[in-house]
């Protein structure tokens, strides 16, 4: 490293003042605001257990839509009587939503709202249920499976990161719908299917966010475990499997993996443009 002269100016941190210093030449003050680390977070073990969990209920949100689906598909439930206890189920989660807050204006608003969705949806569930017959019943399962993982990942769980994507997530999610819905036995039961959809997805999660609990999880996972095992040992098998690597094997290697996190930030780092107030 080159040492300054007494007969140079002293190094600055501008590039047009530094003519009588080489290109590669390093002032020791360049280096005094480096830091290691800066403003990092460290998690305990029941913090990234509790950030899994927020996965693990929409995992069985989804495996939940995906058992009623199974029975729409195989006739062991009516059409009606799943879109009746639907309704009823929304009516009373929108009553426990709102709370003490609830208007009756802003209801009957919501209800006019919820009655033009429906109507839409009743209109187009002929088409809709006939829009992906020239595909392949497999390929429609392999494209909802991957649609539903694309659902997963763009989830809002309440982290803010820059790949969380409501829009995403709900597109996805309404898409792989309309493909199960394809492979219903009528236009009714798709249109039952899709309402069921958007009670899970685009309603959904807006309760689930304001109720959440590690008991409302338990009670998730026992539900969709009691269906799945008169469906099948094996699917039981792998959503069991599947909520043990979320929720146990990645807080674990999440918190281990915490002691090598080694970042430097120096007056290197690139500006970052921040909020000003004008004078009024």
């Amino acid at each position: 490293m080159e040492s300054p002269t007494t007969s140079r100016k002293p190094w600055k941190k501008n590039l047009y003042e530094n003519a009588e210093y080489a290109d590669n030449y390093t002032d020791p003050s360049f280096l005094k605001d480096m830091h290691t680390n800066l403003n990092l977070k460290t998690y305990t073990p029941m913090e990234a257990f509790t950030g899994a969990t927020k996965l693990s209920q929409q995992i069985s949100v989804v495996t939940a839509f995906l058992v009623i689906f199974h029975h729409l598909y195989l006739e062991r439930i009516e059409a009606m009587e799943l879109f009746v206890q639907s309704a009823v189920g929304t009516i009373l989660g929108y009553f426990v939503y709102a709370g003490r807050e609830i208007q009756l204006a802003k209801f009957v608003e919501d209800s006019k709202t919820a009655l033009a969705v429906l109507m839409f949806g009743f209109i187009f569930s002929p088409l809709l249920h006939t829009l992906t017959n020239s595909i392949n019943t497999d390929t429609i399962f392999t494209m909802t499976f991957f649609v539903l993982v694309l659902h997963l990942i763009f989830f809002d769980y309440g982290v803010s990161v820059a790949f969380v994507s409501k829009a995403i997530s709900l597109n996805a999610a309404i898409f792989g719908s309309i493909c199960l819905a394809s492979r219903l036995c009528s236009s009714l039961h798709a249109f039952v299917l899709l309402e069921v959809a958007a009670v899970f997805f685009a309603l959904g999660p807006f309760l689930v966010r304001k109720l959440y609990s590690v008991q409302l999880l338990v009670v998730s996972i026992a539900v969709c475990c009691y269906f799945l095992h008169s469906i099948s040992h094996i699917i039981l098998y792998t959503y069991i499997s599947t909520l043990a690597f979320v929720n146990l094997f990645c807080p674990w290697l999440f918190v281990r993996l915490q002691r090598y996190k080694n970042n430097i930030n120096g007056p290197w780092d690139e500006a970052v443009v921040g909020e000003s107030v004008l004078p009024e």
